[in-house]
């Protein structure tokens, strides 16, 4: 017998990897913080100084493609897998997702990824139920689930919940650069703003609205899918938690707060399935399957959501 044969067999691998460093800790502070002290200062400052169309058409555009990053890549491709991705796809939208600022890609998916093994239970990491049902319970609940979670302590554990990511070279290497895309999203807006106006005063307005405030507001669309969408709404499919659908974010999250729908069948690649629900992203997945660049697309059948109806 080998000493390999003495072994114990090993177990499963823990939920937790190990404690942020304080750097982490503090960069996320200021990724909250500055956004949000820009969006104060907003009115303001349209008010006395004007918003341009070049603002406005930067701060569109890096929307779309940070949102949709986020969406499509960072949710539907690689935390759930709705479709297949070919390799230019799967690094482009790696990289939109990174723009968002919401994490780095590995980290950002197995969060998600513990949140669907735990939803709206003991180790969701964003639960708004978390503290019980009273309205003084819930109210303490959103606020945590909203963004109070991002300051735990404490790592998901990658190996556990993304080892696929982390075979994966080109998503592990975009993962690991996270500040060179954070840089890009934050400085190149700027950039443009500056080229375009051939002015430093249009590069400090685009800085400021299509950096700054479409940070802020993308991140808050995003954390109200974590707690708005798991409190209010209509839950017309079956799920084993309170996910709900909750419409007015529909345009603004490019269909994730159909969110009932998706914790219903978390690998459809559409979630907004029912007569009227627009679901941007997956129209996005559509045109990507028609050019060729995705395939494999789990798009959601008659019969399953017949079977899904609550």
């Amino acid at each position: 017998m080998t000493m390999l044969d003495d072994r114990p067999a090993p177990g499963p691998k823990p939920v937790f990897e190990g404690q942020k460093r304080r750097g982490e800790q503090t960069a996320l502070y200021l990724f909250v913080i500055v956004p949000f002290l820009a969006f104060l200062a907003a009115i303001p400052v349209a008010w006395g100084w004007g918003l341009g169309w070049t603002d406005v058409s930067l701060f569109v555009v890096f929307y779309v493609v940070s949102g949709l990053g986020i969406t499509v890549g960072y949710h539907r491709l690689f935390t759930h897998g709705s479709f297949k991705a070919n390799r230019g796809l799967r690094i482009g939208l790696a990289i939109a997702g990174s723009m968002a600022i919401e994490g780095p890609v590995v980290r950002w998916v197995a969060d998600h990824r513990r949140h669907h093994a735990f939803s709206d239970r003991e180790g969701d990491p964003h639960s708004p139920w978390r503290y019980g049902e009273t309205l003084p319970a819930l109210m303490k609940g959103l606020a945590y689930a909203h963004i109070g979670w991002m300051f735990d302590e404490m790592h998901t554990n990658r190996e556990k919940y993304t080892p696929d990511l982390l075979a994966d070279r080109d998503v592990r290497r975009i993962s690991d650069t996270f500040a060179l895309w954070l840089a890009v999203s934050l400085l190149s807006p700027a950039l443009l703003g500056g080229l375009i106006t051939w002015s430093w005063a249009g590069a400090l307005s685009a800085f400021f609205w299509a950096s700054l405030v479409r940070v802020f507001l993308l991140h808050h669309v995003t954390w109200s899918i974590n707690s708005i969408c798991h409190t209010i709404g209509e839950r017309p499919f079956q799920a084993r938690d309170k996910s709900a659908n909750f419409w007015p974010l529909a345009i603004l999250s490019f269909g994730e707060s159909w969110h009932n729908m998706h914790h219903a069948d978390p690998t459809a690649a559409r979630h907004g399935v029912l007569r009227g629900q627009l679901d941007e992203s997956a129209r996005v997945i559509w045109l990507f399957e028609k050019l060729g660049w995705a395939t494999d697309v789990r798009w959601p059948k008659p019969e399953r959501l017949e079977k899904l109806k609550a």
